[in-house]
């Protein structure tokens, strides 16, 4: 059994996730709301969100004593190809308890050691790239994660979607048009040879918020009985 994810995104009318001004106050209240366990984090957003680039390193993670009654989130990161040097720098915000780096069979002794010498956890699941499914259940059995918040681009939104992982889909609408000729949407993923491969959603919650941004909670369809 794997836990209950939710992708939550920004995006503009137009279905871009960028070139329009986000408010982080408003998705990280709204987030706050729902009582998640962890947080499933693509390496390009930590590396954004953060302001840093690939590779750059920091300061040495000596480990962190978690306090058990910290109803912080696990964040939980992708990062087979050990892009992610500045977990330090992750863990001084404050916005996470402790964080788990998903590795495969082709991520490079070096970055193992790395983590290691800064007593970062990870697990390694997959060959050549983590096995999301695999992870999941994982983080359910050996960790106790039972809801997930998927904080993403449309590549790791894509590869859950497609392989029937995810439960709910929750957008913050902007009243921006974007345009563009290869736009970065919130779900990427090869197309479809047909339409068996299209989601059916339901409509759980719609609101109207402030400066004209619309939240939408969907549940997927297939999950309903």
């Amino acid at each position: 059994m794997i836990p209950k994810v939710i992708i939550f995104n920004n995006m503009s009318l137009d279905g871009r996730i960028d070139g329009f001004d986000i408010d982080n106050e408003l998705y990280y209240h709204l987030a706050k709301e729902w009582s998640l366990d962890a947080v499933l984090m693509s390496n390009n957003v930590v590396l954004k969100k953060f302001q840093l680039k690939h590779g750059k390193e920091g300061t040495d993670h000596k480990g962190r004593e978690v306090n058990e009654i910290d109803n912080l989130p696990l964040l939980v990161v992708p990062d087979s190809k050990g892009s992610i040097r500045i977990w330090d720098e992750v863990l001084e915000s404050n916005f996470y308890r402790d964080i788990l780096v998903l590795c495969s069979r082709s991520t490079t002794q070096e970055y193992l050691d790395f983590l290691e010498e800064r007593s970062i956890k990870y697990m390694i699941i997959g060959y050549n790239e983590v096995n999301l499914s695999t992870a999941l259940e994982e983080l359910n059995v050996q960790l106790s994660v039972k809801n997930l918040r998927v904080e993403s681009g449309g590549k790791l939104n894509g590869l859950l979607l497609r392989d029937d992982l995810v439960d709910e889909v929750c957008v913050l609408i902007y009243p921006n048009l974007v345009g563009g000729i290869s736009p970065d949407s919130i779900y990427s993923a090869p197309d479809l040879n047909s339409k068996e491969g299209v989601l059916d959603l339901k409509l759980l919650k719609m609101k109207k918020l402030k400066n004209e941004i619309i939240l939408l909670h969907y549940r997927i369809m297939k999950y309903q009985f």
